[in-house]
């Protein structure tokens, strides 16, 4: 198993860089930031999922099925309300002002210090996040491929880094577009192969499925029983709103996809459609979790949250084909997320920090080297993760990104929706004690009342930024109007 596992990613590795060589031909920092913005819509679209989805939803929300049942898609539910202002009250700003760091637009609203504040904390979130997801892949990697070999998991993180730095280091997002889509077509295929085998090897219809999964207390979807619970069908809406807004609105990995289509037009069709596609996946990955619990049970096999899938696919008991569909959609589900997160590091630290020249083959090379800084920042993060893992990697993701993207939150709707300026010493201070206050506000509310505040976190995050920016903010009108005006 081991080795056809190697091979799989050997094979699958050459078609990654076939793709690469194929859309590299122009090895410009414009290829690279925005694809020339000549992405058609319904590719991003298609790419995006497996963007959005990665080993995190591959893995962690089949396991996640057993303690929280079907209550994600309470969440997914949120999702859709989320890309919808996405879609039409952040993308028109960010087409109007012609961005390629989405952080620009806090440089035109506030000045340099909220620009870089906003900068700094998406590179500080989406160096968490992909090193959250990636770290999963490789994990998983480790135990049942590398491990056999001998194989230390320093040595695995480093190959898997190498293999993503290898096929976007010339031509960035423009790569990326085409292989996000190959991504999530493996992913998928991945996911619905195995529930079709899982079916036919049990005998089961969905419909049986579904009601075993009832039965057994795992197929409940709508919570409105405990509003103290953090899986109450409100908190989890609002959450799932707000964490949209947060980790694509307001996320450079994301926004950058969009920025790549031809018109602010396409870029809201692409949004639009791939917010009702991903409910739907969403409830597929569930589905395929609560009958991956079934079967455990069937078979008299212990696994249970990350380890879930893994364990029943390298089982061999569904045979080599699960195997294949497994392995397969791990790697596309490590690469579809961490390939475009080095993509957009690189951007906004290079647009937004580095001195530019007027040497356009020393921008170039500057990216370069800014590219290579982050895949070495991102093995580091990666190893340190290693000791501080737990069962359910999604809940430490969105809860991590709750404290880390609440700031950005703040920032952005401050500058939407006040005409008032900050100053701009005190933006860094409030957005670093924003979450501090956070955690303590957290805290006490489960000690004193029982009360969770689940992943309301990130709105509550960004209120208490909202807050702190009023109350260091003074009301310039005329600045205020003529921010407006170049939105306008």
């Amino acid at each position: 198993m081991e080795n056809l596992a190697l091979i799989l990613i050997g094979v699958y590795f050459l078609v990654l860089i076939g793709i690469s060589f194929l859309t590299s031909k122009e090895d410009s920092n414009e290829a690279f930031f925005l694809g020339n913005k000549k992405s058609p819509w319904y590719i991003v679209s298609f790419g995006m999922i497996g963007a959005s989805l990665s080993g995190v939803t591959f893995i962690s929300v089949p396991g996640w099925v057993a303690n929280s049942q079907f209550s994600y898609l309470q969440m997914c539910l949120g999702y859709v309300a989320g890309y919808m202002i996405v879609s039409f009250v952040l993308l028109p700003i960010y087409y109007r002002l012609n961005l390629t760091s989405i952080y620009a637009y806090l440089g035109e609203r506030f000045g340099k210090s909220s620009h870089l504040t906003g900068s700094f904390f998406f590179l500080l979130s989406r160096l968490i996040g992909a090193s959250f997801r990636l770290y999963l892949v490789a994990n998983i990697f480790q135990i049942y491929i590398a491990e056999q070999y001998g194989i230390s998991f320093f040595t695995t993180v480093v190959v898997t880094i190498l293999l993503i730095w290898l096929y976007t280091f010339r031509s960035g997002i423009k790569t990326i577009i085409w292989t996000d889509t190959l991504q999530t077509f493996f992913m998928l295929a991945a996911v619905g192969i195995s529930i079709y085998l899982l079916l036919d090897t049990t005998g089961w219809t969905i419909s049986e499925s579904l009601d075993k999964m009832s039965a057994q207390n795992m197929g409940q979807i709508f919570f409105f029983d405990d509003w103290k619970n953090a899986n109450h069908f409100i908190k989890q809406f609002i959450s799932g709103m707000f964490i949209t807004i947060a980790m694509t609105g307001l996320d450079q990995d994301m926004m950058q996809k969009n920025l790549s289509c031809k018109t602010l037009k396409e870029s809201q069709t692409n949004m639009v459609s791939f917010s009702i596609v991903l409910v739907f996946v969403n409830f597929v990955f569930l589905f395929f979790g609560g009958l991956l619990y079934l079967y455990a049970s069937h078979i008299g096999l212990d696994a249970a949250n990350d380890n879930l899938f893994p364990k029943i696919a390298m089982s061999g008991s569904l045979g080599v084909a699960v195997i294949v569909c497994f392995v397969l959609g791990l790697i596309a589900s490590a690469y579809s997320s961490a390939d475009s997160a080095l993509t957009s590091l690189t951007t906004v630290f290079f647009v937004d920090f580095m001195k530019k020249s007027e040497d356009n083959e020393k921008n170039e090379r500057n990216r370069k080297v800014v590219h290579i800084v982050f895949s070495i920042l991102l093995l580091i993060v990666i190893m340190n993760y290693k000791w501080i893992a737990n069962d359910n990697l999604i809940v430490n993701l969105f809860k991590a990104a709750s404290y880390t993207y609440g700031p950005l939150l703040g920032l952005f709707f401050f500058g939407i929706l006040t005409n008032r300026q900050t100053r701009g010493f005190w933006v860094p201070i409030i957005c670093v004690l924003s979450p501090i206050a956070c955690y303590g506000l957290s805290t006490g509310l489960d000690i004193l009342f029982n009360f969770d505040l689940g992943f309301t976190l990130l709105p509550v995050n960004g209120a208490i930024s909202f807050v702190g920016l009023y109350l260091i903010s003074y009301k310039q009108v005329e600045q205020a109007n003529n921010s407006v005006a170049k939105m306008a």
